[in-house]
């Protein structure tokens, strides 16, 4: 039995060791700022897209790979890996297209082919590290030397399983992006409001709370952790942040007050997500250990 390929679109902000560690194919998405186009980790770093984005007037678009840029994707790896099954996960398809771009590809690919191909297309409904979570557990699992079908049941399990919760810093790019009203994004700013964000069962983003400031937004976030754990106490917890080190790292200490922390993931938002959330954002995923 061959090992399946790990394979998912760089929104997943998955950390480079952990990328090289299980040897996890990335395809990068792109983003536009006015005229000019970037590859998400290619042309623009994380620390270069944040600093770009505070001093643009022009909120940048994201723009998904193409069935047939996967087509091309999946071409390649099989051709370079003697066929091998492919284990092929994205981004939340109540988020983008990307899942369904994807899953096209995959039957343009047979149809060109005129054979069936061994590619498991998976939805992880989610974004940012909620969804590399899944895909580093994918690689583990290969490495371990279980089926695809197996694997495929795991991550689903996960996905499951899996709590989160976004600390959003300000409202501008909710409500550029149209996600909220101007008067409401107005208000929260005046008010120092920061919403609190989670994604649902079909992978959409919606609003749990709001709280004045980040030390109660933070306070809050936990207690509702605490309240979706119940007695588990062990737990595995990644943080990633929008060029917001420090809050990542109090929220943290604050989760360990309450909680045995097993693996502890720290991440960057990348440059696709982060320009629908802003600098500043917390993106707090926790999982059972």
């Amino acid at each position: 039995m061959m090992m399946p390929i790990i394979m998912a679109d760089s929104t997943a902000d998955i950390p480079e060791a952990l990328v090289k560690e299980y040897g996890i194919h990335i395809v990068p998405m792109s983003l536009v700022f006015g005229e000019e186009s970037y590859v998400e980790g290619i042309d623009i770093t994380v620390s270069q897209f944040y600093a770009k984005l505070a001093e643009s007037k022009v909120l940048p678009s994201t723009s998904q790979t193409s069935p047939s840029q996967y087509v091309e994707v999946y071409r390649k790896l099989l051709s370079e890996n003697n066929n091998a099954p492919i284990i092929s996960i994205h981004l939340s398809s109540g988020m983008s297209g990307t899942f369904q771009a994807a899953r096209l590809a995959h039957s343009m690919l047979e149809e060109e082919l005129g054979h069936a191909v061994d590619i498991t297309v998976i939805d992880s409904l989610c974004a940012t590290y909620g969804f590399g979570l899944q895909v580093v557990h994918a690689a583990r699992l290969a490495k371990q030397g279980l089926p695809v079908a197996q694997i495929e049941e795991e991550v689903i399990k996960l996905g499951k399983q899996r709590r989160l919760y976004f600390l959003v810093d300000t409202l501008e790019y909710l409500q550029k992006g149209g996600r909220i009203g101007k008067a409401a994004a107005v208000l929260g700013t005046l008010l120092n409001i920061k919403p609190i964000l989670s994604v649902d069962q079909e992978g959409v983003i919606y609003a749990v709370d709001k709280a004045r400031g980040s030390k109660r937004a933070t306070a809050r976030a936990i207690e509702l952790f605490i309240k979706d754990f119940g007695d588990q106490r062990d737990i595995n917890i990644a943080v990633c942040d929008a060029v917001n080190p420090e809050g990542a790292q109090q929220f943290l200490e604050a989760m360990a007050q309450h909680f045995t922390l097993h693996e502890v993931v720290r991440t960057n938002i990348g440059a696709v997500v982060g320009s629908h959330v802003g600098a500043g954002t917390l993106a707090v995923f926790v999982w059972p250990a």
